[in-house]
C-alpha cells in the first residue's frame, strides 16, 4: 500500500517539549496519517491500530519517554527522541489489533501525534479517516510472514542509540521532565555505577576477590540447578496473594535467574513480602525479538499495580508489567 507524506501542521511544527502532567490532545486521524510512512511508522515507531480510537481526545502526560531499556538483546539503555507515555485510557495497548496479545505494554506517542490541549476541542466533530486504520491493519504483519509488527518489536530500530549509564544528562532529564524525584534519580545513578563496577570485577578478578560474586545490586543467585520446580495453584483475577521472600524465590531459579524460562530480577525483588491482587493470567504474548505469538505452557500472573519501576535500571519509564510464576506467590486473605 502506497502512502505519500503530506504537509500539515503535524509534520511542520517543531517537536513539543512536554513534562509529566501536561494536558495534550491526540491529533486527528488525517493529521497522524500525514506523519506516517508506507509502513505506518514515524521515525521507525509504528502508530498502531489500538491507538486510533484515542484520536481527538485529551490526556495528561504520564512520563517522558526519552529513554528505554533494551529487553530484546540486553544491551542496556537506549535513547528515544520526541516521545511520551500518556496517562489514563491511552496508557497501555489492549492487544486488540494484534490477535489479543496480553503484554499490556505502555504505548509510545510521538510528539508529532500530539498538540497542546484546546478547550474548544470537540471529539464528535472529527469524522473518522477512511485511510488510517486500513494502513495500520495492513502493516501489523511483517511482509511474507505470520510475525507481528508492533511498537515493542520495533523499539531497537526506533531507539538505535545506546545510552551509557555514566551519561549524567539522562538523570537530570528524568528530574526536569517530572519522571522521577531527585532522590530516586540519584539512587538509580548510584546503583548503575555499582553494577558497572561489579561487571568489571566479574570479568577481571578471580571468584575469591569479587564482592558478592560480582553480582549486580540485590545480589540474586539461583539455587535450583538446571531443573527448576513448578507449581499450579490456579490463581484467578481478584484473589489476593503475597509475594514470597527473596530466599524462597531464589530456590526456584537456575543460574540465569530463570524458572521455566521466565526471569526474576532485582526490580521484582523489591516486592518480596508485599501483598497484591491478581489482575489477570497471561498465556498469549508477542515475542519482541521475532514478532511471533507465544502461547505459554504455564500461564504467568500479573498483579495489580506491580510494574517495573526502573528503580535499579536507570529510571526506565517503560513500566513493564512484572510476570510472576505461581510458585512465587501464596494466597492470603483480603487485607482489611
Amino acid at each position: 500500500m502506497e502512502h505519500t507524506l503530506q504537509t500539515t501542521e503535524a509534520v511542520a511544527s517543531p517537536p513539543l517539549s512536554l513534562r509529566v502532567g501536561q494536558l495534550v490532545e491526540v491529533r486527528s486521524e488525517d493529521e497522524i496519517l500525514a506523519t506516517l510512512d508506507a509502513n505506518g511508522m514515524l521515525e521507525e515507531l509504528p502508530f498502531m491500530p489500538e491507538m486510533v480510537r484515542f484520536c481527538g481526545q485529551q490526556f495528561r502526560v504520564g512520563a517522558v519517554a526519552h529513554k528505554l531499556c533494551d529487553t530484546q538483546s540486553r544491551t542496556g539503555m537506549r535513547r528515544m527522541h520526541n516521545a511520551v507515555h500518556l496517562a489514563g485510557a491511552a496508557a497501555r495497548c489492549d492487544g486488540g489489533g494484534h490477535d489479543g496479545c496480553q503484554a499490556d505494554c505502555l504505548l509510545y506517542w510521538k510528539t508529532a501525534w500530539l498538540k497542546p490541549a484546546s478547550s474548544s476541542s470537540v471529539v464528535a466533530d472529527a469524522p473518522p479517516s477512511s485511510r488510517l486504520l486500513p494502513l495500520l491493519v495492513t502493516t501489523t504483519r511483517r511482509d511474507g510472514t505470520d510475525a507481528f509488527r508492533c511498537q515493542a518489536t520495533e523499539l531497537l530500530r526506533a531507539a538505535p542509540e545506546s545510552l551509557p549509564s555514566r551519561d549524567l544528562a539522562q538523570y537530570v532529564q528524568d528530574v526536569r521532565t517530572g519522571n522521577v524525584s531527585a532522590a530516586w534519580s540519584g539512587r538509580a545513578f548510584m546503583v548503575g555505577m555499582f553494577n558497572r563496577v561489579q561487571g568489571v570485577t566479574e570479568r577481571v578478578l578471580p571468584q575469591a576477590l569479587r564482592f558478592r560474586g560480582g553480582r549486580p545490586w540485590k545480589f540474586l543467585r539461583g539455587r535450583a540447578g538446571a531443573s527448576t520446580p513448578t507449581a499450579q495453584t490456579n490463581l484467578q483475577p481478584g484473589e489476593w496473594v503475597r509475594v514470597k521472600s527473596k530466599r524462597e524465590i531464589e530456590a526456584t531459579l537456575n543460574d540465569d535467574l530463570l524458572n521455566r524460562g521466565l526471569g526474576f530480577d532485582s526490580e521484582m525483588s523489591r516486592f518480596c513480602g508485599r501483598t497484591a491482587k491478581v489482575a489477570r493470567r497471561v498465556d498469549r504474548i508477542i515475542d519482541e525479538k521475532t514478532g511471533k505469538m507465544l502461547t505459554m505452557r504455564n500461564p504467568c500472573i500479573v498483579l495489580e499495580g506491580v510494574v517495573c519501576e526502573g528503580a535499579y535500571h536507570a529510571s526506565c519509564p517503560r513500566a513493564i508489567p512484572s510476570y510472576w510464576r505461581e510458585i512465587w506467590l501464596e494466597r492470603v486473605e483480603e487485607p482489611v
